[in-house]
């Protein structure tokens, strides 16, 4: 009877498993299962009988894949990298892809660059060295190079979010579409039943088109519950930037009561530095991150923000991308919207959520 691995019962074996119990790296695992030069015969022998030992079966998509393909996918970040250092988005994304790449035995390959014109020659550079079969793209900008880039080329790529639901003619890809106005409403609603009438948002920078979205979802719902849209000040994400927009608000005649932010970074820093600000939180001044993670559970006061599962979001890119790169046809997948978890930066004496349910 097969050995069962680790975790649910009858839970599919994976190469990861295979090398664990056969004592070798994935790599020799996937010499040996695919009859590449690599490993001696000794080590390939145990490791098949590994396998077989394990119940494991080569899944459709890694056959599929590995037939002349890298058994790769790309994702050129184009960000800041010390933006990266304060942010923890990217690595719980990174950790939903990896979740969905390691059960096939593919591969991530991924580069930081400054900018999308660096980003533009990485993806040249990988598809002409033939180094990935696909790549996600993320943080999408108004008139992505990269999108012209993929569609030209003919690269199999999932695109997280940022078009809304228009999908580029001739483009192998597939599209994760958020949705803003929802996420506001529930935000504007708790801080308009907690008595705040004076709005403001620390938004990310423009050039990003889910900025973009957001702007006009946050001025169509502000205008419906306050009579007028809510001030907006741009940021870049970072904690300095956060901490500049708030004293620019706060300069102002009628300073806010309350601000939601772009980001947990932003938020976090605002928290952390209420006193050199000159307000109290909550009473002064209500904050809003608007991504959930350990900097909002572990700040005191907690900060409530709008929570959304990024590994799953990570998860959901890596199978759309695997879907397009095995030809099947394109789609948009509409992401669930983000949901409000209160917590004691905007209600006084609010308890902490548990850490699990963020």
């Amino acid at each position: 009877m097969p050995r069962t691995t680790e975790g649910a019962v009858g839970a599919r074996p994976t190469i990861r498993d295979i090398a664990r119990v056969a004592g070798v790296s994935k790599a020799s695992v996937s010499y040996a299962l695919n009859d590449l030069p690599g490993v001696s015969e000794e080590t390939r022998a145990r490791i098949r009988a590994t396998a077989t030992e394990l119940g494991w079966r080569p899944s459709a998509a890694a056959r599929s894949l590995s037939r002349a393909r890298a058994g790769a996918v790309g994702l050129a970040v184009a960000r800041d990298v010390h933006l990266l250092e304060e942010e923890p988005y990217y690595m719980r994304f990174i950790a939903g892809m990896e979740s969905v790449l390691a059960r096939e035995g593919l591969s991530l390959l991924l580069s930081v660059v400054p900018d999308v014109d660096a980003a533009v020659e990485v993806l040249r550079d990988w598809w002409g060295e033939r180094r990935v079969d696909g790549v996600v793209l993320t943080d999408l900008r108004v008139e992505d190079p990269r999108v012209a880039l993929v569609t030209e080329l003919g690269i199999p790529c999932a695109l997280r979010a940022g078009i809304d639901d228009r999908m580029p003619d001739g483009a192998q890809l597939a599209l994760s579409v958020e949705t803003e106005r929802q996420s506001f409403v529930e935000v504007v609603d708790h801080l308009v039943a907690q008595g705040h009438r004076r709005l403001a948002r620390v938004a990310g920078p423009r050039e990003f088109l889910h900025t973009r979205r957001r702007d006009i979802a946050w001025a169509e719902v502000t205008r419906s519950a306050l009579g007028r849209a809510a001030p907006v000040v741009v940021a870049d994400y970072t904690s300095a930037g956060g901490l500049a927009a708030t004293r620019e608000l706060l300069a102002g005649a009628r300073p806010p009561t309350a601000v939601v932010y772009d980001n947990d970074v932003m938020a976090a820093a605002v928290v952390a530095e209420r006193a050199s600000l000159g307000v109290r939180v909550p009473e002064d001044l209500a904050v809003v991150a608007g991504e959930d993670s350990m900097l909002c559970r572990l700040a005191s006061p907690a900060i409530s923000c709008l929570h959304r599962d990024v590994v799953a979001d990570g998860a959901r890119s890596a199978r759309l991308l695997l879907e397009v790169v095995l030809g099947r046809s394109s789609e948009v997948s509409v992401t669930e919207p983000h949901r409000l978890v209160v917590r004691g930066t905007t209600a006084p004496g609010a308890p902490a959520a548990p850490a699990a349910g963020g």
